[in-house]
């Protein structure tokens, strides 16, 4: 049964598309992503970063680690260059998983399946064991084997620490030796004290619900994974392709690739 959309309520990945510079957004996203940008202007270019990240990201998940399977966590609403697509440009014979709770990102999704290669899994990060035992996932991915689990920002919508960190460790226990984690989060530790006050401020009255972590916090996400370099750096430095890049306050997020040892 496909759930039903909710165009009365705020969805991140339809706000995102709205950043990003698509159509899949209702009226709620909108106002809640111009509401965000009159705060932190640079937060279209943030989505931006995050969408060249991504793909930096897979290239080297694909060409230089080998990684021939993907689960991608809160993948959002497709947009140019979807993980599979940046995958399988390199190795057509990767296999796609992706994962979201949103139901518009449901019926977009069911065009991009390819039988055995590419599939959705209707899921919560919150719920990581419901994601990893689905038949989806189980009839696609070979857990044996390594995988790149990719949580690009979506770690930041679960407020609490501790639970973040224990849904990414329940996902890398299930993950074999070998396999990859590829993870981001907005941070404050970059902009000048007046901006994170104001952002502050749009977080205590429910304006804002992405949870911002210092380097130390992100970085614990990666305990007891060797960190690929260049470690964790704002995202638009994390093996840029082009100097002509955004500083690391107009990003303000963090990424890592972190692989966990054989």
């Amino acid at each position: 049964m496909t759930p039903s959309v909710d165009d009365q309520t705020v969805s991140p990945a339809r706000r995102w598309n709205y950043w990003l510079g698509g159509k899949d957004h209702f009226q709620v996203d909108r106002e809640s992503g111009d509401r965000i940008a009159a705060a932190y202007p640079a937060v279209r270019t943030a989505a931006q970063q995050g969408r060249a990240f991504h793909n930096r990201a897979i290239r080297f998940l694909a060409a230089e680690a080998g990684i021939r399977q993907f689960l991608d966590i809160g993948t959002g609403l497709p947009a140019p260059d979807n993980t599979h697509e940046v995958a399988q440009r390199i190795q057509p014979a990767s296999k796609v998983v992706y994962a979201d709770n949103d139901a518009m990102v449901l019926s977009h999704a069911r065009a991009l399946m390819s039988a055995g290669t590419t599939t959705f899994v209707h899921g919560d990060l919150n719920e990581p064991a419901a994601i990893l035992e689905s038949g989806e996932l189980r009839e696609t991915l070979d857990l044996k084997q390594p995988i790149g689990i990719l949580l690009i920002a979506v770690l930041h919508f679960i407020p609490d620490d501790d639970k973040a960190r224990a849904v990414v460790a329940e996902l890398l226990d299930a993950a074999a030796p070998g396999s990859y984690l590829v993870a981001t989060n907005s941070t404050k530790d970059f902009v000048p004290p007046h901006v994170a006050a104001v952002y502050d401020q749009m977080l205590a009255a429910g304006h804002v619900d992405a949870w911002p972590r210092d380097k130390d916090v992100f970085g614990s996400f990666f305990t007891g994974l060797e960190v690929v370099d260049p470690g964790i750096v704002a995202i638009s430095e994390w093996r840029p392709d082009r100097e002509d890049r955004p500083s690391a306050a107009e990003v303000s997020m963090y990424g890592a690739v972190g692989v966990k040892p054989r």
